[in-house]
């Protein structure tokens, strides 16, 4: 990886690194916050409905604020966003529990949007490809967020000590987000009668993200309960299952880095989400700990590459002058996923049990072979 690369993309590899630092951390903190909590895997999944609401809020209004914080905007975002993540360990109370994921759901929503519409406006500027290693930095945050947390679960740390020294961690990370001049151009809507319309490529580039963060979000906040309560794994092994998911994505994104010039990203999306789904299918029939992270591990080859391509290809096909908006809408679709999947996979695993929440999942990969080829004939028009 040449270093004039990582130079390049140093401020938004640092806000994605902090936002998987985060999210990893909790979803190897979720067995234990389900217990300090004293709530079933439904009224779990109920509780963490909170966050989408303040997350789409958020990211409706991404683009004003984004505009009116100027040079400092991705930085004021991810501080936010590492300070959000202390609440969830300290709400012992169930009603404080929801309030503190909707603080988390809006830092997060926010910093997505700026961090997103950054990386597009540098590849646009510099004519590289970029988003496959930024979003390797998410994947290699969550996959250490979460060995070290299951670190910290094993030695009996509480969750009021374990997320404070998440919010600690993302906070150095928010730090290095600092740059001299770190405007996002292209946030406001161009004047004039029909400027700025942003078509259907970012609702179609928007849907197949929203399947890639659904089913990614299903191994790594899930996986855990599933080997633990599922198939009788310890704590360390359920913090070890979004480690493997998260660990995987990052090397298989770091490849998929290379992949992108040579491989069309229209095939690129279709296997990925054939792969993703025979790993979803495994994880959801898995006998053992080990089957499950097999499972995983293709699941995690699979989606690495989706949600990356796809907003690389939003931001390439939309109109210079409405690019950073277009990001935020495919963001804002896409996150649907992100955070109501989840909340809706844990009302799945509820009723039926949490292996037909990867059969669901491996059910919504399929959907992309539908959505590839209609942006595909969207891009032609």
């Amino acid at each position: 990886m040449p270093l004039s690369l990582l130079a390049t993309a140093r401020v938004p590899l640092a806000a994605f690194a902090a936002m998987g630092i985060c999210w990893g951390s909790f979803a190897a903190e979720l067995p234990d916050l389900k217990a300090m909590l004293a709530v079933d895997e439904a009224r779990l999944g109920l509780l963490i409905l909170f966050t989408p609401i303040a997350a789409v809020t958020a990211m409706l209004l991404a683009p004003m604020i984004g505009h009116a914080l100027g040079r400092v905007a991705l930085t004021v975002a991810t501080v936010a966003m590492a300070l959000a993540f202390v609440g969830p360990g300290q709400a012992a109370a169930v009603w404080l529990f929801p309030l503190a994921m909707m603080c988390c759901g809006a830092a997060t929503g926010l910093t997505d949007v700026l961090m997103n519409a950054r990386v597009s406006q540098l590849e646009s500027e510099r004519g590289l490809h970029l988003m496959n290693l930024t979003h390797a930095a998410y994947s290699f945050g969550y996959a250490g967020g979460a060995m070290a947390v299951g670190v910290m679960r094993s030695a009996g740390w509480p969750p009021s000590a374990v997320m404070g020294v998440v919010a600690l961690t993302a906070l150095a990370m928010a730090l290095l987000t600092i740059e001299r001049d770190g405007t996002i151009h292209g946030l406001r809507r161009p004047k004039g009668a029909g400027a700025g319309h942003l078509g259907w490529i970012p609702v179609i580039g928007g849907g197949i993200v929203l399947i890639a963060f659904l089913t990614e979000n299903a191994a790594e906040n899930w996986s855990a309960l599933h080997i633990e309560q599922t198939l009788g794994g310890s704590p360390a092994e359920g913090a070890a299952g979004p480690a493997a998911i998260a660990l995987t994505m990052g090397f298989a994104r770091l490849a998929g880095q290379g992949l992108a010039g040579r491989v069309g990203p229209f095939r690129l999306l279709v296997g990925g989400a054939l792969v993703s789904a025979c790993g979803a299918l495994v994880a959801a029939t898995a006998i053992s700990p080990a089957m499950a992270y097999a499972g995983f591990i293709v699941m995690g080859v699979g989606s690495s590459v989706i949600s990356p391509t796809a907003f690389s290809l939003v931001g390439r096909l939309a109109d210079p002058a409405s690019r950073a908006r277009a990001v935020a809408r495919a963001t804002l679709l896409g996150y649907f996923g992100y955070f109501f999947g989840p909340p809706m996979l844990g009302l799945i695993a509820g009723s039926f049990g949490l292996r037909y929440a990867f059969v669901f999942a491996a059910v919504m990969l399929l959907t992309v072979l539908v959505l590839a080829p209609l942006m595909a004939r969207a891009q032609a028009r």
